[in-house]
């Protein structure tokens, strides 16, 4: 179900704003990834990224996908992976414009709330060192650092990725 599954008021010019989250769908798609292009540098964009990589992410888990919206304008975007037995959280991202008003903790909450109600025990995430502000952020929503070496390999030998 795509419906806004909550919704908070922030102050604008004009008043205050409605900012719902919702289930994202792939007319979103290049709005978040223009999102993610202009976040902080925290969010590495790779070949995972692209539009036909999303789709295959968002057909295997659509309810684990999520968007923040307001006035007609994606603002936000957080996506999880659930294997059954652990979760990932990927691409959490606010627009500039919208930092500091709790929509990244508004959709931590509502995936967190998604992972759980899937089974899930216990999540990670990745953040970069050099980004503290973030790993504030995610300490400060109960997320531990954990004292681990991250390892990856690319399955396409002629196109190593950073993230």
């Amino acid at each position: 179900m795509n419906l806004a599954s909550s919704f908070i008021l922030h102050p604008s010019s004009f008043g205050f704003t409605m900012i719902s989250i919702r289930e994202f769908s792939l007319d979103d798609y290049a709005a978040a990834f223009a999102l993610w292009q202009n976040s902080a540098p925290g969010i590495g964009i790779g070949r995972s990224d692209t539009r036909d990589e999303i789709a295959k992410k968002f057909a295997r888990d659509p309810n684990l996908f999520l968007v923040a919206v307001a006035d007609d304008q994606l603002i936000g975007t957080v996506f999880a992976g659930f294997d059954g037995r652990r979760g990932i959280v990927y691409h959490l991202a606010v627009a500039r414009t919208h930092r500091g008003n709790g929509i990244g903790k508004m959709l931590m909450a509502e995936i967190e709330k998604r992972l759980a109600a899937k089974g899930c025990l216990k999540s990670y995430l990745l953040v970069t060192r050099d980004n503290p502000n973030v790993i504030d952020f995610y300490r400060d929503l109960g997320w531990d650092v954990m004292d681990v070496t991250l390892m990856g390999k690319t399955f396409d030998a002629g196109k190593k990725e950073t993230c």
